[in-house]
């Protein structure tokens, strides 16, 4: 895929001239880095046209409902909120609520959004499998909540996988562990499929390896991570704990 290096190469760009000034760039992070409310924290993950090759679909498509786990600020959302007529998202961070609610988007709870009376069409779990505290119990609430035939869920997973949860101001291990086998990017990739993905009863349609771009510090403008980037539908088998 070749537009993620465009697009990646572009959003990167975006950050330094936003950060270029050396004064600005030191108090504004200084005060983020307090109470994360001014526009800090995006990432970059897939553009629009990246979306539409992964799913198959044109610049007209359009479907229901989308739910995005984990939104952040949104940004991310806001990237593929064209194809649907709901936007539904969930994030912890009070700032980061408060941002996507400003774009429109419906928030829903972060311990409540499985208990919904209707299906999603698409729902995207995007590098959050490693810093919640249940993901298995997540990934069998996503097959619960999504469309049984037509819907699909898009996971985004930083490899190596390394799970904490953040916690306040501390880093915290969570309550459900993960681990894959292997070291390398392709050993771990199989692994999340035949031990993760497919007893929580789900099967891949495709994947590919992108970077994941978000911004950075006072120590560095962004920083970019290994992303494996899945789409997956319901095989229609039930959890098997393994």
């Amino acid at each position: 895929m070749q537009d993620p290096i465009d697009n990646s190469t572009l959003y990167g760009r975006v950050i330094l001239d936003k950060y270029s000034n050396y004064y600005y760039y030191y108090f504004v992070t200084a005060f983020v880095m307090q109470c994360r409310i001014l526009d800090r924290g995006s990432m970059f993950v897939f553009s629009n046209a990246q979306f539409q090759r992964l799913m198959g679909v044109t610049d007209p498509w359009k479907v229901s409902r989308l739910l995005d786990l984990g939104a952040g600020d949104g940004k991310v959302t806001s990237v593929i909120e064209q194809h649907f007529d709901e936007v539904y998202a969930t994030e912890q961070s009070p700032s980061m609520r408060w941002r996507l609610g400003s774009r429109g988007f419906k928030l829903l709870d972060e311990n409540e959004w499985m208990k919904v009376d209707f299906k999603f069409d698409i729902i995207t779990c995007l590098n959050l499998l490693d810093r919640c505290e249940k993901p298995l119990t997540m990934l069998r609430d996503i097959k619960h909540t999504l469309q049984p035939t037509t819907g699909r869920l898009l996971v985004a997973v930083v490899l190596p996988f390394r799970q904490c949860v953040e916690s306040g101001t501390k880093m915290t291990r969570p309550k459900e562990s993960i681990h894959l086998s292997g070291s390398s990017w392709e050993e771990q990739v199989h692994s999340l499929v035949k031990d993760v993905f497919e007893p929580s009863g789900f099967t891949v349609e495709l994947f590919t390896r992108v970077p994941y771009l978000c911004e950075g510090d006072l120590f560095r403008d962004f920083y970019v991570l290994d992303d494996a980037l899945f789409v997956l539908k319901s095989s229609g088998k039930n959890f098997v704990k393994v």
